[in-house]
């Protein structure tokens, strides 16, 4: 894609991946951006500033105290430049300093400054990725409208196998691209989305529930808001904002009323994705009062209403995708829900795996529909919602 006119800030920090960015920058400037390079000390012990001067064609800045440059306050200055501004690799420490709003150094103290879209590209150790320390840090950010590209899975330079490596910088600079021409695939159609769980009274204060978190939901409205899509959010018990003035949110409790309320504006949608877990029973009969806690109780459970299934009877020409939580014979289990449900789409998930499931800020998920099973390695919920979308489009 032409980028001419457009200014991208390629941040680069301290890790061996470093080396990577090179292509990045190169490949950028290819496309006609105009490319300015921050370092901090610890990336030029990786990479020469010299090397990135060479293919940007621009001075890369180190030293917040350089004196030798034109007089100007130049981390505001590129920080009101920069369209884009992208952070590759992208350690645990700058991440964690972008967190807690530390400027000390010059790349810093420009990110700080910016109000372009941020970009960061992680690239870490397996176990710093997923230390807790880190994972509140990126929740923080992406909760500020900071993006991610996800790292991927692999050898690491530390020997260790697993996630943590830098993505591809073919992968970066599409989330580049798609920054700067925001996709708007969904302009003119209407998305509705469960999310949440929900739950069933036993007596006035006790419940059946489940550990949905609502983070995907979320996520997937979020996206579809983004990519130009009307959204109608059917919202149960979550853990995370939804807040977003772009949805028009439809609050419930339980199934019975995430049934009505789906069933009530579904054909308004143009598409339908069903990424709530509501209860799949319920107490036959539920107590007026408080039952004391001075011996065993016994709870009759019944069955509650369908909603996929209730919607895949109904929906026509619109699309069903619906989300299937699993923990053994995941592909047999979803494509059996797939047909069940009259979905177009499935979205399985093993929970019994790390960085999968219920709560987390992850997600690892295998697409399945009648034909095929694509499966996906661990990446945020943002990214896998991006690709849900795609899929339901047919890309």
């Amino acid at each position: 894609m032409d980028l001419k006119g457009k200014c991208v800030l390629v941040g680069v920090t301290g890790g061996i991946a470093a080396y990577k960015v090179c292509e990045l920058v190169s490949s950028l400037k290819k496309q006609g951006a105009e490319v300015h390079v921050a370092m901090t000390a610890h990336a030029t012990e990786f990479v020469s500033p010299l090397t990135f001067e060479t293919l940007s064609n621009n001075r890369v800045v180190v030293d917040t105290f350089d004196r030798n440059r034109e007089w100007e306050v130049e981390h505001v200055s590129l920080a009101k430049k920069a369209d884009v501004c992208v952070i590759a690799p992208c350690t645990a420490d700058f991440a964690g300093k972008l967190a807690s709003g530390i400027a000390d150094d010059f790349l810093s103290t420009t990110v700080m400054a910016c109000t372009c879209p941020v970009l960061l590209a992680p690239a870490m150790n397996t176990n710093m990725l997923n230390s807790k320390a880190y994972r509140a840090n990126e929740a923080l950010l992406a909760e500020r409208g900071v993006f991610f590209v996800p790292s991927e899975s692999g050898m690491l330079a530390c020997g260790d196998k697993g996630d943590g490596r830098l993505a591809d910088p073919k992968t970066i600079e599409k989330a580049v691209t798609d920054l700067l021409y925001p996709l708007r695939d969904y302009e003119g159609k209407t998305v509705l989305v469960t999310a949440g769980g929900t739950t069933e009274p036993i007596d006035p204060v006790r419940f059946i529930c489940n550990r949905s978190s609502g983070k995907m939901g979320i996520a997937l409205a979020k996206c579809a808001a983004d990519r130009g899509a009307k959204v109608i959010l059917v919202c149960g018990n979550i853990s995370v904002p939804a807040d977003d003035k772009r949805f028009e949110r439809i609050d419930v409790v339980t199934t019975e009323d995430m049934y009505d309320a789906v069933l009530k504006n579904c054909d308004r949608a143009d598409v339908i994705i069903k990424a709530a877990a509501p209860c799949d029973f319920r107490p036959s009969s539920v107590s007026a009062q408080k039952i004391k806690a001075d011996g065993s109780i016994t709870l009759e459970l019944e069955k509650t209403e369908d909603i996929a299934a209730a919607v895949g009877k109904i929906k026509g020409n619109r699309k069903l995708a619906v989300f299937a939580a699993e923990t053994t014979n995941v592909i047999n289990n979803a494509r059996a829900k797939l047909r069940k449900k009259n979905a177009d789409i499935v979205i399985a998930n093993d929970v019994t795996k790390q960085g999968a499931g219920f709560g987390t800020d992850t997600n690892i998920a295998t697409i399945v529909t009648e034909q095929s099973a694509e499966e996906l390695p661990i990446m945020s919920k943002s990214a896998l919602a991006n690709i849900i979308l795609d899929r339901i489009l047919g890309k």
